[in-house]
C-alpha cells in the first residue's frame, strides 16, 4: 500500500513539473518596441517604463543599461535588473508587466485583403495571421503560400499546404510564427 500511495504521489509531481515546463515555454517573449512598466517594491523613484530598443536593451534608474532582454520572458528580466540592483538595494523586489506589445511582427504580403505587418500578441500560426490579413483574395495561389524565416543570418522557406490546413487533413504546415517572419501568398 505504502508503493501504491509513493507511486502515485510521483506520478503527480512529475505530472506539475512538466505542466510548469509547459506554462513556462509558452511564456510571451519580449521584443524590440516592447513597452515595460518596471517597479522595485518600496522604491517609487525607481518606477518607470522602459522601451526595448532595436539591439534588444532597456535602461533602468540606478541599474542602467539591461543587454539582451529581446527574447527573454518578463521573469527572466526582472531577475536581471534585480542582479544589477543588489549593488545598491538589499533584495530588491523587482516586478515587470508588459505594458504594450510593439515589436511582435510577423508580414503578411501578396493576394490577402490586408497586406502587412502583422502584430502577434501571443502565439500566432499561419491561418490566425492569414485571418488577421482579411483572408485570402480570390487570385491567391493556394498551392503555393510559405513562410520566409531569417534566423542567425540563414534564409529559410517553409512551405504551406493552404488547403490541406482549411480542410483539416493536415494541420502539420499551420506553422508557429516568429517575430520577424514573411508569410508570401503570391
Amino acid at each position: 500500500m505504502v508503493r501504491l500511495m509513493c507511486s502515485v504521489v510521483c506520478v503527480l509531481v512529475m505530472g506539475s513539473a512538466a505542466s510548469n515546463a509547459d506554462e513556462r515555454s509558452a511564456a510571451y517573449l519580449l521584443n524590440s518596441g516592447d513597452v515595460l512598466a518596471v517597479s522595485v517594491w518600496q522604491e517609487e523613484s525607481l518606477r518607470q517604463d522602459a522601451t526595448v530598443l532595436p539591439d534588444g536593451s532597456i535602461t533602468v534608474p540606478l541599474a542602467g543599461r539591461i543587454d539582451n532582454v529581446a527574447g527573454l520572458d518578463v521573469t527572466a528580466v526582472e531577475q536581471k535588473i534585480a542582479s544589477k540592483l543588489e549593488k545598491y538595494i538589499s533584495e530588491p523586489k523587482v516586478s515587470v508587466v508588459v505594458v504594450s506589445i510593439g515589436g511582435n511582427l510577423v508580414y503578411v504580403q501578396g493576394k490577402v485583403i490586408k497586406p502587412g505587418p502583422v502584430q502577434m500578441a501571443g502565439p500566432t500560426a499561419v491561418l490566425q495571421a492569414l485571418s488577421m490579413s482579411g483572408g485570402l483574395d480570390k487570385f491567391a495561389d493556394e498551392g503555393e503560400i510559405k513562410v520566409i524565416r531569417n534566423k542567425g543570418g540563414t534564409q529559410t522557406i517553409l512551405p504551406v499546404r493552404y488547403k490541406d490546413l482549411v480542410s483539416g487533413r493536415d494541420m502539420s504546415t499551420n506553422i508557429l510564427l516568429q517575430a520577424g517572419d514573411t508569410l508570401v501568398v503570391p
